[in-house]
């Protein structure tokens, strides 16, 4: 794309800011998993599921403000949109994020538990450490993935 072409596009703010990163609420949380009560990483997916929701509801407004040929047609559109946007995120920023994480953390500790002697508490902040840092290198492989996967799957089914 060039630099004229790249200026007229309007900056998607749940894609393109620091925004994208409220995606990746319930990976902070599992990686505190081992340090924080229970309900602080149930509310970490909370905001993680608000961040959802609330793309989705901004992809649907957006393509709801584009021409269209008729009404059935903008809502057979808008609809498409709403749900592509909430698949590809559950899945891409909830779901198999925080699978990932979990299992990681998980692993990490057993490793760490049967391996080392560290003191409980360095090992889980340890534990935490390692998840937290883990983050940033699962993002763009599993939004790959999953873009992947919803081009040979969900999207031939409504042909978006």
């Amino acid at each position: 794309m060039s630099p004229v072409e790249s200026s007229n596009v309007e900056k998607d703010i749940f894609r393109d800011t620091p925004v994208r990163f409220l995606g990746y609420a319930n990976e902070v949380g599992e990686a505190f998993r081992s340090l924080v009560k229970p309900l602080v990483v149930k509310f970490s997916y909370v905001v993680a599921f608000g961040y959802v929701a609330a793309d989705s509801v901004d992809k649907g407004f957006k393509e709801s403000k584009k021409p269209h040929a008729n009404d059935t047609e903008k809502a057979k559109r808008v609809a498409i949109i709403a749900v592509d946007t909430v698949l590809w995120q559950t899945f891409a920023s909830v779901l198999i994020p925080g699978f990932t994480i979990n299992r990681f953390c998980f692993f990490t500790n057993m490793l760490l538990e049967k391996s080392t002697k560290l003191p409980t508490n360095l090992r889980k902040w340890t534990v935490t450490a390692l998840g937290l840092a883990t983050i940033p290198f699962i993002v763009h492989p599993i939004d790959a993935f999953v873009e992947d996967a919803m081009n040979k799957t969900a999207r031939m089914v409504y042909n978006y």
